[in-house]
């Protein structure tokens, strides 16, 4: 029986899809600055820098070992996943993407699809309340299998969208502290923006579930994460659409590793694009991953079909290449397996 692969997903999508062109790498190099679009912020160069920077980190591969099928189950905050790796919060799809996947149709895919793999979704939130209040009900539909990610509002409504997560029964809370560099959070400064580590803290005692700060990218910022109480972060530079001149998450993930010293889940997100850059990040001492931009093309062709496939041939090459690097669990996977060019 023929099976469909994701290279097919991209033919069927990129009729579909306005400003993305569904390449056969999503690697930042044909949409740059395109904005709106999938493209970041002019010279257009940080999602590019985040695809490139998992090519310097390279495998050893070692097959003087146990033969054995290897495990990719996961735990998060109490609940058991089939892999450690999560798609991650857009928004605005209709807008960076094409009219014909609405953001309600988008997240019900994602949030349907990782659900029945075995994974979860961050789910967006794109400036709208009135939408975001749309994609909790796909929170609710899947018995709160998803993580709703706030942008940084003011308090109250910060505390508006977290009450909406908790009454579907969210089991996490996200907020992508760098969306402060989003021009529709500027337009409504002093109340949006870039927080404190006393109101973060606020937030997390508000919210009463395991808190997700996305959008850490140096070491200071991560202990500051620690101390306001985060759960986990995850180390984002938001895919380059916030701020340019910044290096990829590839390059800081391995000092911020460090320096939290086990003190929170740190997961990373920004140009991983198949199993083995999993495989990458894992071994340089993330406990788990978030993928976004690529997941688009795969809800544009099938919905969450798509999606599904498309994780199904992340989770394989993920598997392979345990195989070739002697790790039977994901607790086996460690630095020992991989080398950083030019070091």
């Amino acid at each position: 029986m023929n099976k469909t692969t994701y290279r097919e997903l991209l033919l069927e999508a990129r009729d579909k899809l306005v400003h993305c062109k569904a390449c056969a790498v999503c690697n930042g190099v044909v949409c740059r600055n395109n904005m709106p679009g999938p493209g970041c912020k002019a010279p257009g160069n940080v999602a590019q820098r985040n695809y490139e920077k998992w090519g310097d980190i390279l495998l050893n591969m070692d097959t003087i070992a146990e033969n054995r099928e290897p495990s990719t189950k996961f735990s998060l905050f109490g609940r058991e996943f089939a892999m450690p790796v999560f798609v991650a919060p857009l928004g605005g799809i209709p807008l960076h993407y094409g009219e014909s996947v609405t953001d309600k149709q988008y997240n019900e895919a994602v949030v349907k699809a990782c659900d029945d793999f075995g994974v979860t979704a961050f789910v967006g939130d794109n400036g709208k309340y009135e939408i975001f209040k749309e994609m909790m009900s796909c929170v609710g539909g899947v018995m709160g299998n998803a993580i709703p990610t706030i942008k940084p509002w003011n308090k109250e409504a910060v505390y508006d969208r977290i009450d909406d997560s908790k009454r579907e029964g969210a089991f996490a809370i996200s907020m992508d502290i760098d969306g402060a560099g989003l021009a529709f959070l500027k337009q409504i400064n002093p109340n949006a923006g870039s927080k404190t580590v006393s109101e973060l803290k606020e937030f997390r005692e508000y919210a009463g579930l395991p808190f997700i700060l996305k959008g850490i990218m140096t070491v200071k910022g991560a202990l500051k994460a620690v101390e306001a109480g985060a759960d986990a972060i995850v180390v984002s530079n938001h895919g380059g659409r916030v701020q340019a001149g910044l290096p990829s998450t590839a390059e800081v993930l391995p000092e911020i590793v460090d320096a939290v010293q086990g003190r929170c889940v740190v997961l990373v997100d920004g140009g991983i694009r198949s199993g083995v850059d999993v495989f990458k990040a894992l071994a340089v001492g993330a406990d788990g991953v978030l993928i976004g931009r690529p997941v688009v093309p795969a809800v544009f062709a099938r919905g969450a079909e798509g999606v599904q496939i498309y994780l199904s041939e992340i989770q394989q090459e993920l598997k392979d290449t345990m195989t070739m690097c002697g790790a039977g669990s994901l607790a086996e996977i460690n630095r020992d397996m991989c080398r950083i060019a030019g070091r």
